[in-house]
């Protein structure tokens, strides 16, 4: 099972901000969100460039379907 739990740290405790079906006991493996992804400043900066540039194709109406997308993968 994989969920993602928001939490917050207060007075040095972490404190999860919404409620959990979790059984009493559970233990949890946490991991600080800034550091999951392992790229260093400047492939964070590409990466959010190339989001951006995305983002802004798409706004543009440049589009692929899901079927052509699809259809050159198994192509390759």
């Amino acid at each position: 099972m994989v969920k993602t739990l928001k939490a917050r740290v207060h007075n040095g405790r972490l404190v999860v901000n919404e409620p959990t079906q979790l059984p009493e006991g559970t233990e949890l493996n946490l991991i600080i969100a800034d550091d999951w992804d392992e790229l260093d400043d400047e492939e964070r900066r590409r990466l959010r460039a190339a989001l951006a540039e995305g983002w802004a194709s798409l706004r543009a109406g440049d589009r692929v379907s899901a079927d052509d997308v699809i259809h050159e993968l198994e192509t390759i």
